[in-house]
């Protein structure tokens, strides 16, 4: 029991040495370094939809985040489970950001999805998109008073006729006078 109390003691005294004599502000290549580890994340259904612009600022708002949190780069990565750290942090900052703009449907509801499921029509130039994203949002905040209350009409609603689907073929219609049918589908109980 001493050995286990004296080898906590050691390395209690050894963390506190080494984030003493290390400075408390990541340099520009400790912040760089994990902006690239932060790549392996760029396939993720929000980040993969991110231009390389709105990606960049992303990765510098999670490893400004992380810096303050944990100040002396090198002992955060020697951290066990420094990767989980990670993915708390990543995962974190996509919420806030969805939670800050309702305009960031485009990440919940990729154009190449809509487009899939024939709510909007292919080849709409950038402008387009953004009118139909900011007439969607707009119902979105109209409609719903959180983004909790959002998400559980998302989770819970899994028809075809959803209030959602009906937000997203109103601003689709209104904007492009691109007609959506929905089929009523029967369910077999």
């Amino acid at each position: 029991m001493k050995k286990i109390l004296l080898s906590f003691t050691l390395l209690a005294m050894a963390a506190t040495m080494t984030g003493c004599s290390q400075k408390s502000k990541w340099d520009h290549k400790q912040k760089r370094a994990m902006r690239e580890a932060l790549r392996e994340y760029r396939d993720m259904v929000y980040l993969a939809d991110l231009t390389e612009p709105e990606f960049v600022i992303f990765t510098d708002d999670v490893a400004n985040d992380i810096e303050t949190v944990y100040p002396v780069y090198t002992t955060f990565m020697q951290m066990p489970g420094v990767n989980d750290t990670i993915d708390v942090f990543v995962v974190t900052t996509i919420v806030d950001e969805l939670n800050a703009d309702a305009h960031n449907m485009r990440h919940i509801y990729p154009y190449r999805y809509l487009v899939s499921e024939g709510i909007l029509p292919n080849k709409l130039s950038f402008e387009q998109q953004h009118q139909f994203y900011k007439c969607f949002a707009q119902k979105v905040n109209q409609q719903f008073f959180s983004m909790e209350q959002f998400f559980n009409a998302v989770l819970s609603d899994t028809t075809q006729n959803s209030s959602i689907a009906q937000m997203q073929q109103q601003c689709a219609n209104e904007l492009f006078d691109w007609v959506v049918e929905v089929d009523e589908v029967d369910i077999i109980e």
